[in-house]
């Protein structure tokens, strides 16, 4: 198991310096995070590469992103985020295809993003025409020898297993945000690896409490002062026979980020070694 964090790309950036970041908080890998499409160029694709290559960290994911509105609440959410919202639809399969396209390019085969308020019911007319934009990314994918993965959050766990079912492709997998569930109010991370937990494929170490009122999510907080209860979840983990990547991410900027990555490296350390053993951690 390796544990890593986020480098974020919605500008041009000095990549050995992030990476060399990373790497100074010895931790192991990364997820590499994108929403500008302009970014995806061939230049840094060389530049990412040198700087893995040099650094010695592992990128274990690409989180696409894409354009247009994006609002992170229950109401204006729903009509804004990911690929539900039928009028910017086309657009963002066509950015994912090219995400993936680009991560191809840095050797990346796992390729995550939000795919928004997937309908609870599936009678919902958007559902199915909302599969069909999933199945044409998912078979991309596939030519590229990719996965797609689903970041949970904004719809129940049952919900996002209806849609890998509708869809049918065999490369769609989960990236948990063990926050994400809370924060939306959908689940609690260790109940939905019941329900999904065999598609897990990356894992987003985030702690937070769940909403208080029908508008805003909830807060997200350091890992270890929120609901997420990570011994049960590395315990449902083991029975699972997980052993891939734990990315640790804390959605503030400044030194405060930084200090709360590190007090999760050691306090998420301390449960997988105790869970695992000591031989557990890369």
């Amino acid at each position: 198991m390796k544990l890593g964090t986020m480098i974020i790309f919605n500008e041009q950036i000095n990549f050995e310096e992030k990476f060399n970041s990373v790497k100074e908080l010895g931790l192991p890998s990364c997820q590499l995070t994108s929403w500008n499409p302009s970014l995806w160029t061939d230049e840094n694709v060389e530049s990412i590469c040198d700087a893995s290559k040099k650094t010695g960290v592992e990128i274990s994911a690409f989180w696409c992103g894409w354009t247009g509105p994006v609002v992170w609440d229950f109401y204006d959410g729903q009509i804004t985020l990911g690929l539900v919202p039928a009028e910017y639809r086309q657009m963002r399969v066509e950015q994912l295809c090219a995400g993936a396209d680009f991560a191809k390019k840095l050797g990346v085969t796992d390729v995550i993003t939000h795919m928004g308020f997937i309908p609870e019911n599936p009678n919902d007319p958007n559902f199915a025409p909302f599969c069909v934009a999933v199945r044409t990314v998912s078979k991309h994918l596939k030519k590229n020898g990719q996965n797609l993965l689903f970041e949970t959050g904004q719809e129940t766990p049952v919900t996002m297993l209806r849609c890998f079912e509708k869809v049918g492709t065999d490369n769609l997998f989960v990236n948990l945000d063990t926050a994400n569930v809370i924060l939306y109010g959908k689940a609690n991370p260790v109940d939905a690896l019941d329900v999904f937990g065999k598609y897990v494929r990356n894992i987003h170490a985030k702690d937070g409490f769940y909403p208080t009122n029908g508008h805003d999510l909830g807060e997200e907080v350091r890992i270890g002062d929120g609901k997420a209860d990570f011994e049960r979840l590395f315990k449902k983990l083991k029975e699972l026979d997980y052993h891939r990547y734990v990315t640790i991410e804390r959605e503030i900027d400044g030194d405060k980020q930084t200090e709360d990555i590190i007090y999760a490296k050691k306090y998420l350390e301390d449960i997988i070694k105790n869970v695992y053993g000591a031989d557990e951690l890369c």
